[in-house]
């Protein structure tokens, strides 16, 4: 073989695996930012759901004036839901905000009044398709991430992976305990 089809076939290798390293980053990094695009949804779907239950809170506050307590706990838990910085401090928020309403809505139960009200239904309708979209948007979220710490946990992505810094994502997950139905205790 002459020198020059070396040197040809040197060049050569070098510009595949040049090629195959850049497309196997450009891979990662599309799905690197399809998990922050999953991201934005579940929190745009969050945002959707604190920016109802004002409403709904308002609604109701009127008919359940000693019930302070459970609107406490939803102001509380939807201030820490905005403070959330990490997918584990939003998963623990939205549960215990999730725990408030609940309880809220067994407490509305005793008010016959209340359930027959228009804005409190259309208020109950829109949070019932948001908590499903949330749903859907969590599972997206939760889909996308599996895919993409699935991908840099392979073999070579592995390398790249590390060598760029990207790190396993945090799943968007329930506790056991926010799976309990909630206890809601009246005054005797």
């Amino acid at each position: 073989m002459s020198k020059k089809a070396k040197t040809v076939a040197i060049v050569a290798v070098i510009l595949v695996l040049s090629g195959w390293l850049v497309s196997q980053r450009n891979a990662l990094v599309t799905l690197d930012e399809s998990v922050d695009a999953a991201w934005s949804e579940v929190d745009n779907q969050l945002q959707r759901r604190s920016d109802l239950i004002p409403n709904l809170v308002n609604t109701v506050q009127g008919f359940m004036e000693q019930e302070r307590q459970i609107f406490a706990d939803i102001a509380n838990a939807r201030a820490r839901l905005a403070g959330a910085g990490t997918v584990g401090e939003t998963a623990e928020s939205y549960e215990e905000l999730q725990g408030a309403l609940s309880r809220l809505l067994v407490v509305v139960e005793n008010y016959p009044v209340l359930q027959s009200n228009q804005n409190f239904i259309r208020l109950q309708d829109e949070l019932a398709g948001t908590e499903n979209r949330i749903a859907v948007a969590r599972n997206r979220y939760n889909d996308t991430v599996r895919r993409y710490n699935t991908r840099i946990r392979q073999f070579p992505a592995s390398m790249l992976a590390s060598r760029f810094g990207l790190e396993q994502r945090e799943y968007f997950e329930i506790s056991e305990r926010a799976r309990e139905v909630p206890q809601v205790q009246f005054g005797d």
